[in-house]
C-alpha cells in the first residue's frame, strides 16, 4: 500500500492493528480476515473451541485496489461528553478525499489524489462510517409492525410461532438473505444479531454475511423452558450446538459467536451455568441477552430465580457479566446494577424503538452515562419498527426529552459508530474512518426533498445541521453502502 501524505497521517491517526476481537484467551494476536484453511475451508484451523487458535495469515490478496471518495467526512475521535453540542470529539473534514485502499482507509486529504486512483465525486453529500446495531432480531423480520401487545405477549402471539419457521433451512436462508441485505440498505454494516435456537438459523446469518464481507455478531438462541414445542431446546443439546456452530464459524473471516441467552425466564439455572461455562472456555466469545426491559418481565424473573438481588445478578451469578456482554434494554435497573455493568465493563444496548412500540419504559442513557456504563444504540427489530438507525436514534431524542434529558446527535452518533465500536472492542476495525480501519462506509445525502433542504439552508451551526439530519433523514437519503470498500447497495440501482 502506498501510504497517504505525511500532511494525510498527521491528520487522521492510524487503527492500531489488534487480534480478532480483541486480545484472545492466551494473549496471541490474531488477524481479522484469516487465509482459508484447508483442513476447514472456512478461513480456520479446525479443532476445538476450547484451545486458543493461531490464525492462517492474511492470504494472497489481490491486485491493489485504490478508491478516493469525495465527500464532507464525519466521524468521532472521542466521546462527545453529555449536552456539548460544540464537542471537540466531533471530526468533522468538509470537501475532503477518503483515500480506501485493498478494502482499509488509507487516508484523507482535501486536495483531489493522482490518478492512480479510481475517484467518486460526491461533493455536498456526507460520508459516515458504517452504523453499528448492536441488537437486532433477524428472524422478526415477519413480525415487525404487529398491533397491539406488550412483551410477553407479543413473544407468544407474534414472535415465537414465526421463529419456528426457521427450523426449515431454505426459509432460514432467504430471511437471512433478506435480512443482511435490508441491513446495508440501511447503511448498518455491523451488527449483534439474534437468531433463533436452530442451528439452521445462525448458519444462514453467517453465510449472508459472509457473502458481504460483514462484521456480524450472532448465535443460537439458548431457551430450554417456557417456550413452545419447535423452539425449546435442552441443555445438553444446546452445549452440543454451541460448541459445534463455535468451531465452525467463531473467527472465520469477520463473523464472531455470541453466547445468546433470550432472557433468563426461558433459560434454566443449569442452561445459564452451561452459558456461563462456555464464555469462560473462550474469552473471545461474545454474549448476548435481554434484562429488565419490562416491568412484567422483571417480576417474573425475581420469581424465578428468588435468590438474585436483581435480574441483572441473575446473569452475573451465572458468570454472563464480562466485557463482551451485551445487555439489551436495562430499563428497569437501579445504581447497583449500573455499578456492577461498568464494573464488568459490559455495555447496554439502547433499544429506544422498541421501548416505545411495546411499551415497555423509558431508559435513563443520563443514569448510564454518570454511571460510566457503555451505551450503544439497536434497532430491537422486530419489537422495533425500522431497521434504520437513524429512525433509532430519533427515537432515542424522543425518549430522553420525556425524562427531561435533551440527547445531542454527537452522542446519538457515536453511540451507534465509534461508541459500539469501542463497547465491542473493535475499534480497530470499525466504527470510524480512522487510517487502517476497514472501509465500511456510507455516502448520505443531507437532505432528501424540499422540507428538508430547506431546513439544511437555514441550519446555523454543524450540529444543527446533523442533528436535523438526524430526524428526517431515512433510507432515501442513503446513496451507497461499501463494505471493505466494496460497494455492497447503491440507491441508484434501484431507482
Amino acid at each position: 500500500m502506498s501510504a497517504p501524505s505525511p500532511s494525510v497521517a498527521a491528520r487522521v491517526p492510524a487503527c492500531k492493528p489488534e487480534p480478532f476481537g480483541g486480545l484472545a484467551a492466551g494473549g496471541s494476536k490474531a488477524s481479522p480476515h484469516p487465509q482459508p484453511s484447508p483442513a476447514s475451508g472456512r478461513g480456520r484451523t479446525s479443532g476445538s473451541f476450547a484451545r486458543v487458535l493461531g490464525r492462517e495469515g492474511w492470504g494472497e490478496g489481490s491486485p491493489s485496489r485504490r478508491l478516493a471518495i469525495r465527500g464532507d467526512l464525519l466521524d468521532f475521535s472521542a466521546a462527545p461528553a453529555w449536552g456539548d453540542v460544540e464537542s471537540t470529539a466531533v471530526r468533522f473534514r468538509p470537501d475532503h478525499w477518503l483515500l480506501i485502499e485493498d478494502g482499509r482507509i488509507a487516508g484523507a486529504q482535501p486536495d483531489a489524489p493522482d490518478a492512480s486512483w479510481v475517484r467518486q465525486d460526491h461533493g455536498g453529500r456526507l460520508i459516515l462510517p458504517g452504523f453499528i446495531d448492536t441488537h437486532v432480531h433477524m428472524p422478526q423480520l415477519d413480525v415487525i409492525a404487529s398491533y397491539g401487545t406488550e412483551l410477553l405477549d407479543w413473544l407468544n402471539t407474534y414472535t415465537f410461532p414465526a421463529e419456528t419457521r426457521y427450523a426449515d433451512p431454505a426459509h432460514a436462508q432467504a430471511g437471512a438473505t433478506l435480512f443482511v441485505d435490508a441491513l446495508l440498505a440501511h447503511g448498518t454494516t455491523a451488527a449483534v444479531v439474534f437468531a433463533t435456537s436452530h442451528t439452521t438459523s445462525v448458519d444462514a446469518v453467517f453465510e449472508a454475511a459472509r457473502a458481504h464481507g460483514m462484521r456480524i455478531v450472532t448465535g443460537k438462541v439458548l431457551q430450554d423452558r417456557h417456550s413452545p414445542d419447535g423452539l425449546r431446546d435442552d441443555v445438553l443439546q444446546a452445549e452440543r450446538d454451541c460448541i459445534d456452530l463455535i468451531d465452525r464459524w467463531h473467527g472465520v473471516d469477520r463473523l464472531a459467536y455470541a453466547v445468546t441467552v433470550r432472557f433468563a425466564p426461558t433459560s434454566t439455572p443449569e442452561q445459564l451455568a452451561m452459558a456461563g461455562a462456555l464464555c469462560r472456555a473462550d474469552a473471545s466469545l461474545y454474549m448476548q441477552t435481554h434484562v429488565a426491559e419490562n416491568r412484567a418481565e422483571v417480576a417474573w424473573a425475581r420469581e424465578l430465580f428468588p435468590q438474585a438481588r436483581s435480574y441483572l445478578d441473575i446473569y452475573a451469578r451465572a458468570g454472563l457479566l464480562h466485557p463482551r456482554s451485551v445487555l439489551a434494554h436495562c430499563i428497569w435497573i437501579d445504581d447497583a446494577d449500573r455499578a456492577a455493568l461498568h464494573a464488568a465493563g459490559a455495555q447496554i444496548a439502547h433499544s429506544p424503538s422498541s421501548n416505545l412500540f411495546l411499551g415497555s419504559g423509558l431508559f435513563d442513557w443520563r443514569a448510564a452515562a454518570a454511571s460510566g456504563v457503555a451505551v450503544s444504540l439497536a434497532t430491537d427489530v422486530g419489537g422495533g419498527t425500522s431497521l434504520s438507525m437513524l429512525r433509532t436514534m430519533a427515537d432515542a431524542y424522543k425518549v430522553q426529552a420525556m425524562a427531561g434529558q435533551r440527547l445531542t446527535a454527537w452522542c446519538a452518533l457515536h453511540a451507534a459508530t465509534l461508541g459500539a465500536a469501542q463497547a465491542l472492542g473493535l475499534t480497530d476495525e470499525i466504527g470510524s474512518l480512522n487510517a487502517g480501519c476497514s472501509a465500511d462506509v456510507c455516502i448520505w445525502d443531507w437532505a432528501a426533498g424540499p422540507v428538508a433542504q430547506r431546513r439544511m439552508q437555514v441550519a446555523r451551526s454543524l450540529h444543527e445541521r446533523a442533528f436535523a439530519w438526524m430526524l428526517l433523514a431515512d433510507d432515501r437519503n442513503l446513496v451507497a453502502t461499501y463494505v471493505a470498500g466494496d460497494l455492497r447497495h447503491r440507491r441508484d440501482a434501484k431507482e
